[in-house]
């Protein structure tokens, strides 16, 4: 998978072009993206202003941090559950 051509600050202000009624082919055209990217963009960012999805990109963060945390908390329990269910 390539990395990431574009900052959200750069996908935003090329929304914002959208909206403000620049066609899709001629996006494409401009910014060397496809179709299907500038269409996906809008699914995730369409209507958001720059401070929004640097506040979405921090919430989605410490939700993947968290997410691994419940999980190492997991892990442990399953162990510890394991060890002191064996029969000494």
């Amino acid at each position: 998978m390539k990395g990431k051509r574009f900052t959200e600050e750069q996908i935003v202000a090329i929304l914002q072009e959208h909206e403000a009624g620049v066609p899709v082919a001629e996006l494409c055209r401009k910014h060397a993206v496809g179709k299907d990217s500038i269409y996906r963009w809008r699914v995730k960012y369409g209507g958001m202003q720059v401070n929004d999805v640097r506040k979405l990109k921090q919430l989605e963060d410490e939700n993947a941090k968290l997410k691994r945390l419940v999980a190492e908390m997991a892990l442990e329990t399953a162990a510890i559950k394991e060890v002191l269910s064996k029969k000494w």
